[in-house]
C-alpha cells in the first residue's frame, strides 16, 4: 500500500481504488475553502476517502461519506474517514440534513464497449454523455440539504459543465464557479457550488 501526503492529511491509497487524480486534489482544495467550523457534511461516492481525510484533518466538522465500492469503502476507513457502503443516498432517513454535500462523480462519456470490469468501473462511467450520476445527484440532493446548503460538485468540459449548470439551476440553485484547473491535457475542471435557495 503506498501513502502520500497532502495539507496535512497521511492517505493510504489501494491499487483496486481511483487514486487521487487533478480533480481529487481540486475538489479538496475547494471543500477546505467554503467548509466552516462545526458544518455537517456529506462526501457521496468518497472513493479512498482522500477529499473527506483532507478537508477533516484543515477543518473541523461533522462528517460522514457514502461509497458503493467495498474495497474503496474499505480504504476510505482506513483513512480514518467514517463512511457507509451505499449508492448515494439510500441509506439515509427521510430527513436527514447536511450543510455542505461533495460530490467528484464519475463522469467520462463511457460507452459499453469502454467498461472496465469490477467495482473500478464506478469511478469512471458516466454513462452515454458523462452525466447519468450527475444528473441523478443533481435530482437527489435538495431534499438533503440545510436551509441554504451548499453543494460542491466536481465537473469536467468533457460532461457539459453548461448543461450541469441549467440542470442545477432548474433544481432550485444558485450556481456559481468556485475552483477550475485548466492544466489537464484533454479536459477543463471545474467545481460548481451550488446554493439551495428557499
Amino acid at each position: 500500500m503506498v501513502t502520500i501526503n497532502y495539507r496535512n492529511a497521511d492517505i493510504e491509497l489501494d491499487e483496486q481504488v481511483y487514486d487521487p487524480a487533478e480533480d481529487s486534489y481540486l475538489l479538496a482544495d475547494v471543500a477546505i475553502d467554503n467548509a466552516k467550523h462545526g458544518m455537517k457534511v456529506l462526501e457521496v461516492g468518497a472513493g479512498t476517502g482522500f477529499v473527506s481525510a483532507v478537508l477533516q484533518t484543515n477543518v473541523e466538522v461533522d462528517l460522514i461519506a457514502t461509497e458503493i465500492s467495498p474495497i474503496a469503502a474499505a480504504c476510505a476507513r482506513s483513512n480514518s474517514v467514517e463512511v457507509i457502503r451505499a449508492d448515494m443516498f439510500n441509506c439515509f432517513r427521510t430527513g436527514t440534513k447536511f450543510d455542505l454535500i461533495l460530490f467528484n462523480p464519475p463522469y467520462l462519456p463511457t460507452a459499453e464497449d469502454e467498461k472496465v470490469p469490477g467495482w473500478l468501473n464506478y469511478a469512471f462511467d458516466g454513462g452515454p454523455d458523462g452525466r447519468d450520476s450527475v444528473n441523478r445527484f443533481i435530482e437527489e440532493v435538495p431534499e438533503y440539504l440545510n436551509h441554504n446548503g451548499m453543494v460542491l460538485i466536481l465537473i469536467s468540459s468533457l460532461t457539459g459543465i453548461e448543461q450541469v449548470r441549467e440542470h442545477m439551476e432548474e433544481q432550485g440553485f444558485k450556481v456559481d464557479d468556485c475552483g477550475s484547473d485548466n492544466n489537464c491535457f484533454f479536459e477543463e475542471l471545474v467545481v460548481l457550488r451550488g446554493t439551495l435557495q428557499p
